[in-house]
């Protein structure tokens, strides 16, 4: 696991000790006294203006998650730690309900999650993106939802009343239709079947939903562009966009730990993919191409999007959403005092 860059001394497992005698690795859960929920954010290249996330880290393992190195600001690392110590905001639902209610909020669509998946296996357990989105459906405050797990379908009598009002859109990401290669990237998000059933199921509850290729990995699943838009197209969705692979700070580390591991072989061409994507570099930071990358490979995979949605019907036009149910709870009571 990657070191945490913030801390002089870390620990490191000893390769040669018994297995037996190594810890497993366990999911350890901690309140997050966080006195705040929605987050603004100023990144030129995110459409969304605030975020809000539910948990800090991700049980979900992906080896590509960008959101890694925020562990490191905790003092833990971006690699297990991630993984397996996920910070819980139990007052999520609260924090947003004040923050809705006070009058500086002007209404905007909000983004569920703007780090990690607000659908992450924590979530059967503690319920608070169902709260967050009962919060949204109080106030008729509109959100987007991005998730790569099929719990979202749980909360479809929410998400179809809420799109009654034009207040939700949800985008369900895939990576790989290779449920293998998904198990070992991915290896604990849903299979890429069940993110296609819940496609569907959110389409035929009338929830606006699209797919989100992302992240498109150079060498190893760019391949499978059309195929995941074709697929998504089939089961209902209706906009589409994706997102090349990022490597900021020590994420870099844990993929290539992963490549090493289950993809040898392709190590090489990835790495070299990535740096026609990057201008000769692993990663660059740069807002103007660090989602979709440079050079001549990244216009190939442009045009083939752009070719691909528009044979689909997909539309690469951002779903609009309406602000104008919002309303504060007893708001209009207080016409007649």
């Amino acid at each position: 696991m990657p070191a945490n860059r913030f801390e002089r001394l870390h620990l490191e497992p000893d390769p040669d000790a018994d297995p037996e005698e190594q810890p497993q690795p366990r999911t350890q859960f901690f309140p997050d006294a966080t006195a705040s929920l929605l987050v603004a954010n100023d990144s030129p290249d995110v459409r969304y203006r605030y975020g809000m996330n539910p948990y800090r880290g991700c049980e979900h393992g992906c080896a590509y998650c960008y959101a890694r190195p925020y562990h490191d600001y905790l003092g833990w690392n971006s690699g297990l730690d991630f993984e397996t110590r996920i910070l819980v905001k139990l007052r999520a639902p609260d924090l947003l309900r004040a923050e809705l209610a006070a009058p500086r909020w002007q209404p905007e669509p909000v983004a569920l999650s703007g780090a990690t998946d607000c659908y992450q296996p924590a979530e059967r357990r503690f319920r608070l993106t169902r709260g967050l989105l009962e919060v949204c459906h109080e106030f008729g405050q509109p959100v987007f939802v991005i998730t790569k797990n099929a719990l979202v379908t749980r909360d479809l009598d929410l998400l179809a009343d809420l799109a009654r009002n034009q207040g939700i859109g949800v985008h369900v990401s895939v990576t790989t239709l290779d449920a293998d290669l998904a198990g070992r990237l991915e290896p604990r998000a849903s299979r890429p079947a069940a993110r296609l059933r819940a496609i569907r199921e959110l389409a035929a509850a009338g929830v606006p939903v699209g797919v989100m290729v992302a992240p498109v990995i150079p060498g190893l699943t760019d391949h499978e562009l059309p195929a995941i838009l074709a697929a998504a197209a089939e089961a209902g969705a209706r906009r589409a966009g994706y997102v090349v692979l990022r490597l900021p700070h020590t994420v870099k580390d844990v993929f290539l730990n992963w490549l090493d591991v289950h993809a040898p072989g392709k190590k090489d061409r990835v790495l070299s993919r990535l740096r026609d994507l990057r201008g000769g570099q692993l990663y660059d930071a740069d807002w103007s191409t660090r989602m979709k990358g440079q050079g001549i490979f990244a216009e190939h995979l442009r045009a083939l999007f752009a070719v691909t949605a528009r044979r689909l019907g997909l539309t690469t036009a951002p779903l609009e959403l309406s602000t104008a149910h919002f309303r504060r709870p007893g708001e209009q009571l207080r016409l007649f005092a």
